[in-house]
């Protein structure tokens, strides 16, 4: 079902697991539990959790795992408001999720939390935790089912019961795979002679692949595929020996590449690959076309999966802006997110242009694109964008 090794696996291939609840619900708890030791803060102060903590780990059978630790619901302070959009923002990123309840006068705030992943068609499992602490948990089973209609694992975390059936929830209801199961497969065959172009600009850390270079070449060796690596400057030595099948450029120098391409070779990129392997490819090539009618003063959002210091020459802070501004109005408004500070609220922007995704999980980017969707607002990637602006996207093979 997944990956065999838990140091071996990266983030966003490995399953996640969140947990939600009220505060002092005793989610922290039970992922110690669950874990087997201390992974994040307990403690009896109400809002201990404000952020959430993730914790890899190994769940057998279910394999590399991530446990998401949430701030509990239910504070109504400015603060807590805060921490809401936090859980939303986590909840993004979920692949399977533990509603956490504990006998409560009402069930509202686990309503609100069990609608919203039902939103998100985020299969769930419910807990009743601290069943130590009722004299008839039995009685506060029929409460929940009566209020929510789900029935609960009754759970302890702190005498550590009920843990092997949580367990056995969790491995029926897990998905079977976290993302597609290939990056490539859908444009190469064995034996195809597939050329990478792969300039190694200032964001790739000295000595080192970016992410996804590596996932491309494993795949393409994966499907047996005879694989060229080259840097931008060498592309014409590498097309004088034999046409490939296929040419992977970074997106940032396909007017370069599609120039020098030989007529017989298919051309795509990292970022349209991505867009095609986490995203949705028809909401992106359905946006991009919406940017040639922006106008004075409306608003672009671009989001960064990962965060990292701005460099010069960097392709979301720098690039992108410059050819919206050249190409088609200098008195647009572009503005950067990174990382989680994805906003719950698109309705200002005209447009979002999104990266790959290289760091998240495919469930992450697709909740990213539902939001937008749902609020009428158009969404491309970084490589359809670049296609589109270089005049090239319905050369290219998506």
């Amino acid at each position: 079902m997944h990956a065999n090794s838990l140091s071996d696996t990266p983030s966003a291939l490995r399953l996640t697991i969140g947990f939600f609840g009220r505060t002092n619900s005793g989610k922290s708890s039970l992922i110690n539990a669950i874990a087997g030791q201390e992974v994040s803060l307990v403690s009896p102060v109400s809002g201990t959790t404000t952020d959430p903590v993730s914790k890899p780990i190994e769940i057998y059978p279910l394999g590399p795992c991530i446990l998401l630790d949430t701030a509990g619901v239910g504070d109504e302070t400015e603060l807590g408001q805060l921490r809401m959009e936090r859980t939303l923002s986590a909840m993004d990123k979920t692949h399977l999720a533990v509603l956490v309840l504990t006998d409560t006068k009402d069930f509202f705030e686990e309503k609100k939390l069990l609608d919203e992943l039902s939103k998100r068609k985020t299969p769930t499992v419910a807990v009743l935790n601290q069943i130590d602490r009722l004299d008839n948990y039995e009685e506060a089973i029929r409460k929940v089912k009566d209020a929510l209609g789900i029935s609960p694992i009754p759970v302890s975390a702190t005498k550590k019961t009920g843990l092997s059936a949580l367990r056995e929830h969790l491995v029926k209801l897990a998905p079977e795979t976290v993302e597609n199961e290939s990056v490539i497969g859908h444009l190469v065959k064995e034996n195809d002679r597939v050329l990478l172009v792969m300039p190694q600009d200032i964001q790739a850390p000295k000595g080192r692949l970016i992410l996804p270079q590596v996932q491309v070449i494993r795949d393409l060796l994966d499907h047996n595929a005879v694989v060229t690596c080259v840097t931008a400057d060498k592309l014409t030595e590498a097309l004088s020996d034999k046409t490939p099948d296929l040419i992977i450029t970074d997106s940032q120098v396909f007017p370069l590449v599609y120039a020098e391409k030989p007529e017989g070779a298919k051309l795509t990129s990292f970022s349209v690959l991505l867009a095609r392997y986490k995203g949705d490819i028809d909401a992106y090539l359905d946006g991009v076309k919406t940017v040639w009618n922006l106008k004075a003063g409306d608003r672009v959002l671009i989001a960064e999966a990962c965060s990292h210091n701005p460099q010069d020459g960097d392709i979301g802070r720098v690039k992108i802006p410059n050819l919206i501004h050249k190409k088609v109005n200098p008195d647009i408004l572009v503005e950067v997110v990174s990382g989680q500070d994805f906003p719950q609220d698109l309705s200002p922007y005209k447009l979002v242009i999104h990266c790959g995704g290289c760091m998240f999980n495919r469930r992450q980017v697709l909740a990213r694109v539902m939001r937008a969707v749902e609020q009428g607002v158009p969404i491309t990637n970084y490589g359809i964008f670049l296609a589109e602006m270089s005049g090239i996207l319905d050369k290219v093979t998506i």
